[in-house]
């Protein structure tokens, strides 16, 4: 699904505390390992934890000179579906872009949310959190299933790029979450 195109934009969508924004910065480093330039612009207002949250990527082979908000991602990446019922995260999706929801539905159940031509994958990337990091908060799982989706980061450098972010047992731990969501994603 991934596009070699030279700007990539990814709107990562959830709530304020589970790491949307940090979601954003490890995607941002883990393409610079790659000798590719990343880019994490997070959204700040007066949002308080469990705040609808927005955080915003951008991913070239070439330098990054625009530095404002995205209008129309390539890729939408749902931290926490909820958010989907106040906020329409298909909004200026770009033809063949996807939508990556962290969800226990299926890409065929969940499309029916979205209009006609969305591309949708998902995963259960809380159940995966739980399991891996003792906590709910699934961003680094969905990191590991936009890798797969989109083919814009590889698997290593994503890997690498937690280890730097998370010390220790935590850096194993989010690097069990990212492989898992790899590998477990659903797309179609």
């Amino acid at each position: 699904m991934g596009s070699t195109t030279s700007l990539i934009e990814v709107i990562f969508y959830g709530r304020g505390g589970m790491g949307v924004v940090t979601a954003a910065e490890v995607l941002a480093e883990a393409v610079s390992r790659e000798g590719k330039y990343g880019q994490a612009i997070p959204i700040f207002g007066v949002e308080r934890r469990g705040a609808p949250v927005r955080a915003f990527g951008r991913i070239s082979n070439e330098p990054i000179q625009i530095r404002s908000e995205i209008y129309e991602p390539d890729y939408s990446v749902v931290i926490h579906a909820s958010v989907m019922d106040l906020m329409d995260v298909s909004k200026g999706l770009k033809k063949d872009g996807v939508v990556i929801v962290n969800s226990h539905l299926s890409p065929r159940e969940l499309s029916s949310r979205f209009r006609k031509g969305v591309r949708v994958a998902s995963l259960n990337a809380t159940k995966i959190a739980l399991e891996e990091l003792g906590v709910a908060i699934a961003n680094t799982a969905m990191l590991g299933a936009f890798a797969r989706v989109s083919g814009q980061v590889g698997l290593k450098a994503l890997t690498s790029a937690a280890l730097m972010r998370f010390s220790g047992e935590a850096g194993q731990r989010n690097v069990n979450a990212i492989k898992r969501a790899y590998e477990e994603v659903q797309f179609e």
